[in-house]
């Protein structure tokens, strides 16, 4: 087993990667951003609350406006929820593609250890438009869900484009609309799904919770 990589030998459990790409943008600021960050920490505590999604959900956190990773790939138990700050513009493209480069680093970690996965997933949260090109994005995704190599969701929160969200987003699975700030339900729906996915067997159709929290586009 390659070294550096112990948290493998401690915890041999198939993974179930999610990113969380977050838009913490300026137009964010406020009352969006405060429901974002308590919607996170929510996250973590339903997951934790859950032995076996404990030991397989791993997280990442990316922020654009600027693009930075907040938090690489860690379980449950290892991921401290950080106060996001809302500044900056939109580079969406730029943080889409970063984090399928991300993903891409992970999975050959797991490959080169040994651990199986459940088919990652990327959650966009944007309340904005993108400010940057974010077509190569847009095309990599509809490769990527074509390969199933992952699961790309976008939530559109009041004021996102819409209409450049349907084009990024694969034809199958367009935005959801959020219900106001509902992050709070939206985000025990994530879990939720985590949860089922995580107690199923790699490579298996999981039958997703309703989405009581938002609109489909």
């Amino acid at each position: 087993m390659p070294v550096g990589f112990p948290e493998f030998v401690q915890n041999p459990e198939n993974r179930c990667p999610v990113i969380l790409l977050l838009d913490t943008s300026g137009s964010m600021i406020g009352d969006a951003m405060n429901a974002l960050n308590q919607g996170v920490n929510l996250f973590k505590e339903n997951i934790q609350a859950d032995t076996k999604a404990a030991l397989s959900v791993e997280v990442a956190l990316i922020t654009f406006g600027p693009v930075k990773l907040v938090q690489d790939f860690v379980t449950i138990d290892q991921f401290t929820p950080p106060t996001l700050v809302a500044d900056g513009v939109t580079p969406m493209g730029e943080a889409i593609e970063y984090a399928l480069d991300l993903l891409k680093t992970r999975k050959a970690v797991y490959q080169e250890n040994g651990i199986q996965y459940y088919r990652p997933w990327i959650f966009m949260i944007t309340d904005g438009a993108p400010t940057d090109p974010w077509q190569d994005a847009a095309a990599r995704i509809k490769q990527g869900e074509a390969d199933r190599k992952f699961c790309f969701f976008s939530v559109a929160v009041e004021g996102a484009d819409l209409k450049t969200l349907s084009q990024i987003a694969p034809a199958d699975r367009p935005p959801v609309l959020l219900n106001g700030l509902d992050f709070q339900s939206l985000f025990v729906w994530l879990s939720k799904s985590m949860k089922r996915v995580s107690s199923g067997r790699v490579g298996e159709a999981v039958e997703l919770p309703p989405v009581g929290w938002g609109q489909v586009s």
